[in-house]
């Protein structure tokens, strides 16, 4: 297929350049650098995300002997460990 593309002038210098030095045609050059580019794009996005483990002493909560399920508990507790409504 053919097709137009604006490409700075540096840029396109540097690129024919390359393609010559490394005996390719700019054609070669720009598909393989599209290849490359769409692949890793199609491979990033394909990866699911997953959010790192950031839990403090690996859910034990922030002070030794009380854990998360309790929190909500000690919360709702009044200074003389009454709930509060």
């Amino acid at each position: 297929m053919k097709t137009t593309v604006e490409i700075a002038d540096p840029l396109f210098s540097e690129a024919k350049a390359l393609a010559s030095k490394e005996g390719l045609t700019f054609r070669e050059l720009v598909e393989e650098g599209l290849l490359l580019v769409v692949q890793a794009r199609s491979k990033a996005a394909s990866k699911p995300f997953r959010l790192r483990d950031g839990s403090f002493r690996k859910g034990e909560g922030l002070q030794r002997g009380v854990k998360w399920t309790d929190l909500a508990a000690l919360a709702y507790e009044d200074e003389g460990g009454t709930l509060r409504p």
